[in-house]
């Protein structure tokens, strides 16, 4: 913006809405789901279901997600007006490439994180990665919403990523559905090994872990969730690269005190050393 006339356009037409956006942190998935249809896998009807509801009740201007696969040297938001689909896995057959998400983006909101947060930097190099589009092309198949991604500072400390969620709280106020999108347990060093051990069983600590998860987000125990390597003997064994744990983060510094937590799915993970418990924060 390079007047002030332009900046009162511009704030004329995102005004504030009367209620909150909700936030969500979600999985996305494996890879291995993609082709698998909503009747198959429980997950994806769920997300579906959600997205059905959220639409209903919404009025969503514009989603962003800040995706565990797009990690980068500082913080950027992507300002492109096409997003460009990412099919950021190597080595499946296919049939796995074809699906199509063409959602729209939305620079101008984009462009609003970096007014908020002038230390974010702002690029056109990216589009919709595996950590987007399977989970969306559920939430809302008609890939009709205005959509853009935010990067995970890789080397940031999980604190620069909880006080960056709270940053951003005013998006809610704007229409902006913010999504987390990772995965509360992944160590894929150790599903690999069970993959080439042709043993899909779970290792039986996942379900541990994820219970004192589960009541550490209920209770709003953020100090333990940001030193999530330190405050539980399986920090470091559940999440031992912070790309697909931090995601949490944001969408827990988006919180309102008067937030309600919906826990909309809680199913047994499709693979070992790997969680799919996924929530839901939204305005009583």
């Amino acid at each position: 913006m390079n007047s002030l006339n332009q900046l009162k356009a511009y704030s004329d037409d995102l005004p504030s809405q009367g209620k909150l956006m909700p936030v969500l942190f979600t999985s996305h998935g494996s890879p291995l789901d993609i082709p698998v249809s909503r009747d198959e896998r429980p997950f994806w009807k769920r997300l579906y279901e959600l997205g059905r509801t959220l639409e209903k009740n919404y009025d969503v201007k514009a989603v962003l997600v800040i995706s565990a696969h797009w990690c980068t040297k500082g913080t950027y938001v992507n300002i492109s007006d096409k997003q460009e689909q990412i099919y950021d896995y190597y080595g499946f057959p296919a049939h796995y490439y074809d699906p199509v998400y063409h959602a729209p983006g939305a620079p101008e909101i984009a462009s609003e994180v970096k007014k908020i947060v002038p230390s974010i930097n702002e690029t056109k190099d990216w589009g919709l990665d595996h950590g987007a589009w399977p989970m969306l092309m559920h939430l809302f198949p008609k890939a009709n919403i205005p959509t853009f991604q935010m990067s995970i500072y890789y080397d940031a400390k999980p604190q620069y990523h909880y006080d960056l969620g709270v940053q951003l709280k005013s998006l809610r106020k704007k229409g902006i559905l913010i999504i987390g999108s990772g995965s509360l347990i992944h160590n894929l060093q150790l599903t690999m090994q069970r993959m080439r051990d042709k043993n899909m069983s779970l290792f039986g600590w996942e379900s541990e872990y994820d219970l004192w998860l589960k009541t550490q987000i209920e209770n709003r125990n953020f100090d333990n969730l940001i030193n999530y390597t330190s405050s539980h003997k399986l920090g470091k064994l559940a999440s031992p690269t912070p790309d697909h744990y931090v995601p949490v983060l944001y969408s827990l510094g988006l919180m309102d005190r008067n937030d309600e937590i919906e826990f909309f799915y809680e199913g047994s993970p499709s693979l070992p050393a790997f969680s799919e418990r996924s929530f839901l924060i939204k305005n009583i």
